[in-house]
């Protein structure tokens, strides 16, 4: 069930949108925000509250790479794998971070510190290669640099 305060941030947005179900993406945001993903439990009550399948909601879901349908780390680590990013060098940091975390992609540390998962483009393709934790876009990366961000992730 949505909580109250998932419900309200939901309903909030609804005046943005022509319709309920166009609010699919941010509904499941919300959801993410506060639970930091969103189990089948969750997307059904989005469903519910959309007027939409669990099917429909679950076709969202899983086309837009920022909405996690399994647990994930408390930093999850976008490792930009577009051809810029790999021309620069991006198939070496991937092996750096997949060493140094003790991880394959789309694995967590057990420690739930750190996800790491590949996404298509981060845009950047001109400082690449490039990668995302959180909000933040790191780019330019190198091995050190590398080693530098993930220490000070908390």
């Amino acid at each position: 069930m949505l909580t109250d305060q998932e419900r309200r941030e939901i309903e909030a947005e609804l005046p943005h949108y022509p319709r309920k179900q166009a609010l699919c993406i941010e509904a499941l945001k919300v959801v993410q925000h506060h639970r930091g993903w969103v189990d089948d439990e969750a997307l059904c009550d989005v469903a519910e509250f959309l007027d939409m399948t669990p099917h429909e909601v679950d076709s969202v879901a899983t086309f837009y790479n920022l909405i996690y349908r399994r647990r994930v780390g408390r930093n999850v680590i976008h490792l930009c794998d577009s051809i810029s990013c790999w021309v620069m060098g991006g198939d070496g940091i991937c092996e750096h971070l997949k060493g140094n975390l003790g991880i394959e992609m789309g694995e967590t540390t057990e420690d739930g510190r750190f996800t790491l998962l590949p996404i298509p483009c981060l845009g950047d393709c001109d400082r690449a290669p490039s990668m995302m934790i959180g909000r933040t876009l790191h780019s330019g990366l190198t091995p050190g640099k590398v080693d530098d961000i993930l220490r000070d992730c908390k």
